[in-house]
């Protein structure tokens, strides 16, 4: 079963799904955001990049800490502290409980009122259990082997996902909101980082940053930008973030070959513009929710429980997520890798695939960013 736009797989959830809702469509559409995140989510973890990755942490401008922006994903400097099986009938799991079990933990810092695993096997997902000066701690639940490990990371990111999703309403072309969502994420991917753009005279981007003399390095923008993510230089890569945006539903980006004004905004702001087709997302749609086949049809009813007229929470989000449904989720990134690369086009830089952003990520979560902000 497929879909040629994520327009009228909207309607079919607003038709089949949120029926009993006042805005239907509406709330199908906060569902297909909910989705780009999931999915932006489980390749962040199939590329094994998990155990780096917060959720919805304030991300301070660069040089200007007063003002934060609160992102999908920030990718930080990690490092494990533990990692230990669980008894999945010793449920739920507490950032207390777990201070109690291990030593190796801070015991004079007071854990956060979080449950890791409830009662009814709910996840929650890269959970903080506390909050130091410089660092934070979060939890990480491996479904599929019944352990968690404990990371300690960095307050300071190298790097962080956006994503952008705008419904079109009936009778119109793009959705209305299309230019501000755009201009929202403009700005913070333009302010979070050390490495800074300039525009030339003749069109072109360049790349300022400033050395910690004083001096600055200008350089065309995506040369200097390879030289930060090569670079063991300690000093280049302090307050460097790398800045990632994904984006969805074909009709607000850009019509055929033609970008709207919209997209243009985000290309030139986001060191990486990523696209998730319709295709891709009506896949994930198609294979995990409409016609699931046996394995998958845990995420599905997550799903239901979540979205039907009596739910009680809703258990498939980046941040909660059924226990079940994860395991499956996480298999089914696995087992598909090939398949879900081709969901995504890279709008920009040029002449790049996922695979190449994938390979910056990793190389980056290697360096010793413990040293560069002692």
């Amino acid at each position: 079963m497929g879909y040629d736009s994520v327009d009228k797989l909207q309607n079919l959830l607003a038709t089949e799904v949120f029926h009993y809702t006042n805005d239907k469509k509406k709330a199908a559409g906060r569902a297909l955001g909910t989705f780009v995140e999931l999915i932006t989510y489980y390749l962040l973890k199939s590329w094994k990049l998990e155990c780096f990755t917060a959720i919805e942490r304030p991300l301070p401008e660069f040089a200007n800490s007063d003002i934060t922006h609160n992102v999908e994903f920030t990718l930080h400097g990690s490092r494990q502290i533990v990692s230990s099986p669980f008894e999945i009938n010793t449920l739920p799991i507490s950032g207390a409980l777990l201070k109690k079990k291990h030593f190796e933990i801070d015991n004079n810092i007071a854990p956060k009122s979080v449950m890791l695993i409830d009662r009814n096997k709910v996840i929650r997902n890269a959970c903080t259990i506390f909050s130091k000066s410089n660092s934070f701690v979060n939890v990480y639940i491996d479904s599929i082997h019944n352990s968690y490990k404990i990371c300690e990371l960095l307050n300071r990111p190298f790097a962080m996902f956006e994503c952008k999703r705008v419904g079109v309403e009936d009778g119109m072309k793009k959705g209305p909101q299309t230019i501000e969502k755009a201009k929202q994420g403009s700005y913070v991917a333009r302010t979070v980082s050390a490495l800074q753009r300039i525009r030339c005279s003749d069109g072109s981007l360049g790349g300022i940053l400033q050395n910690t003399d004083g001096t600055f390095l200008i350089k065309d923008y995506y040369e200097l930008l390879q030289e930060i993510i090569d670079s063991r230089n300690y000093q280049i890569l302090k307050n460097f973030i790398l800045t990632c945006g994904i984006i969805s539903n074909h009709g607000n980006w850009f019509t055929a070959e033609n970008y709207n004004k919209e997209l243009r905004v985000l290309a030139q702001s986001y060191d990486w513009l990523v696209f998730l087709t319709d295709n891709g997302i009506g896949e994930f749609i198609t294979d995990l929710l409409i016609n699931p086949k046996n394995e998958n049809r845990v995420v599905k009813e997550a799903f239901d429980k979540s979205y039907n007229e009596n739910k009680h929470g809703n258990i498939f989000t980046k941040v909660k997520i059924n226990y079940d449904a994860d395991i499956a989720l996480t298999t089914y990134f696995e087992k598909n890798k090939h398949k879900i690369a081709s969901w995504f086009n890279i709008i920009t830089p040029n002449k790049k695939a996922i695979s190449d952003l994938k390979s910056e990520l990793i190389l980056l979560s290697k360096k010793n960013w413990q040293e560069v902000y002692k």
